[in-house]
């Protein structure tokens, strides 16, 4: 995992030094209007009346099978969107837990620093917190940046009177770029009230020598010492981050839990892509505590995914500052594939629909990319990546050449099956079967803007595709084919009764190929195209053959109009 946030601002032995120009309270009108004596008298009625009528509820929320894991974090907006607030949401997001907030300050603030800072007054922060904790059954409370005393102080007796199940505390001292966001007095807060009721606390290695009256940590030995230290102070566990450690190859986090210490280990990853790292991997933390992993589990399980994201995000360019933020949802890198796709699926492009055969390739001696090169060149309108023999490491790295190859052309590729290759290679979708993951689930982890393609031979699996949010039904066997063994073909009177009555377009496969493609069209005029496999991978050119069944389909389709 790359650095973690630098504090460059310690500036001596006893004391933090707080740029007046940046570190200030503003009580704005909003604010003050807010917290008005009438308003108070209310708000104390309306929770205490709350806290009456919804203690049933509570208790059956708590008792409920269907309860959705919560974090609620207590940390400042970040307006550049990469770390605080905003990245506490988009990491619990990412790992599939509802994540409230409680905003302690406002920051301005960008990839080259922070220009400013106003703390929310603690009453409000107070509201805030009785806001969420009286209506929400919170799991795990996560903390970031805590700019005053008596923030921290009114954080501690909210956990007091609403206990939760984990306190995730993030000590954030000093903004990437050095901007000091809390004062000496937070560190005494941390040190008496917070850290003794902390679960676990992620300081990097200059956030952990402030805690510790700055004693300097230059080593892995010094962080495991420093780690137990800190640990002496009340925590339960103690992650100590190395990121910034100076002249090691590896990116190693110390972790003690009182009686073990255990040191991560990880590459390094080359990228100025780091700012809310820490943010970011305190959130996966508190998430995964959230959805009921061990403590131990929940920071390799947050770690792997932090290392994850700055991988793929190592090459983004966002802002013009040293250091920018990463992409947690691992998708921005190929918006501008997906800025010029439809709004929805587009039918048309099911018209000569290539799905590759691993047998055929080894049999006439072509990689998966080669041959899906010369079916695009051809005139393939979809092609559906069919490798039932592929390791999936060989598989997924041949996926990445087919897809920019099918994407220069414009051309959708597809995964059969295997949910967990497109999503490891971005692809525009996949193709189930009746007896894989049903299409509903498959939408879920892909999200709603992947094809979805479903093979049906009945119109009941075809209603049920269509219910399951699938874009397309795969219609057949057609005719015998020898690419699957044991298929039950349904003919042309099967193929049209189905496609009749869906309310998906559907494409005919099975046995089709130059010589009857054309009946096919022209004998379900409702079908969009046809599936084909040995008609054009079990030949010599598949270049050649692409081109002539493009032309057969293409005068079928004319013929219809």
């Amino acid at each position: 995992m790359a650095c973690a946030l630098p504090l460059e601002r310690y500036k001596s032995s006893t004391s933090l030094q707080v740029a007046p120009s940046v570190f200030r309270q503003v009580r704005n009108s909003s604010f003050v209007s807010w917290n008005s004596d009438s308003n108070k008298k209310n708000q104390r009625q309306f929770f205490v009346t709350m806290q009456a009528d919804n203690r049933v509820s509570r208790n059956m929320h708590t008792s409920s099978d269907n309860k959705i894991p919560h974090v609620l974090t207590v940390a400042g907006s970040d307006s550049g969107g990469g770390a605080g607030i905003q990245a506490d949401l988009k990491a619990c997001a990412a790992r599939r837990v509802y994540c409230s907030t409680v905003i302690t300050a406002v920051t301005a603030q960008n990839t080259v620093g922070v220009q400013g800072v106003n703390i929310v007054p603690e009453d409000f922060v107070a509201e805030q917190l009785r806001s969420v904790l009286y209506d929400m059954h919170v799991d795990v409370v996560k903390t970031g940046m805590l700019p005053s005393l008596n923030i921290v102080k009114v954080l501690c007796r909210s956990l007091r009177e609403f206990p939760v199940k984990a306190l995730v505390v993030d000590p954030v001292m000093v903004s990437t770029s050095g901007d000091v966001l809390a004062g000496h007095s937070v560190l005494a807060g941390f040190r008496e009230e917070l850290l003794p009721m902390a679960d676990i606390v992620t300081p990097n290695i200059k956030e952990a020598s402030a805690l510790l009256n700055n004693v300097p940590l230059r080593s892995v030995s010094d962080m495991r010492t420093a780690a137990k230290l800190i640990h002496d102070l009340g925590p339960r566990n103690v992650l100590v981050k190395g990121g910034d450690l100076p002249d090691s190859l590896d990116a190693i986090d110390v972790f003690f839990d009182g009686e073990e210490f255990y040191e991560l280990c990880s590459p390094r990853v080359n990228t100025h892509n780091t700012h809310g790292t820490g943010c970011t991997l305190a959130s996966s933390i508190a998430a995964e505590l959230a959805k009921g992993s061990s403590m131990f589990s929940a920071v390799k399980l947050a770690k792997r995914y932090v290392e994850t994201a700055l991988d793929y995000s190592k090459d983004l360019f966002i802002g013009n500052g040293a250091q920018g933020p990463f992409d947690h949802f691992l998708a921005l890198k190929n918006i501008d594939q997906c800025c010029h796709r439809q709004d929805s699926f587009n039918p048309n492009c099911l018209l000569l629909y290539a799905v590759t055969d691993s047998s055929m390739n080894r049999k006439w001696g072509r990689s998966i990319a080669d041959a899906v090169k010369a079916a695009v060149e051809g005139g393939a309108t979809i092609v559906q990546l069919r490798e039932k023999d592929a390791e999936t490491r060989e598989f997924i790295d041949a996926a990445k050449v087919c897809l920019e190859i099918c994407r220069s052309y414009g051309v959708p590729l597809l995964i059969n099956d295997r949910i967990d290759v497109a999503l490891a290679c971005d692809a525009d979708g996949v193709h189930v079967g009746q007896s894989d993951m049903p299409a509903h689930l498959a939408r879920s982890l892909l999200g709603p803007e992947k094809i979805i393609g479903v093979s049906c031979k009945t119109i009941e699996q075809a209603e049920q595709a269509w219910v399951d949010g699938a874009d397309y039904i795969g219609c057949g066997g057609v005719y015998p084919t020898s690419t699957k063994a044991n298929n039950r073909t349904i003919g042309l009177d099967g193929l049209r009764e189905v496609c009749q009555a869906s309310k998906l377009p559907a494409v005919a496969i099975g046995g089709i190929g130059l010589s009857n493609a054309s009946v096919v069209m022209e004998s379900v005029p409702n079908v969009k195209g046809v599936a084909v496999v040995s008609a054009l991978f079990d030949r010599e050119c598949v270049l050649t053959e692409t081109r002539n069944l493009h032309t057969v389909l293409s005068e079928a389709m004319l013929s219809r109009k």
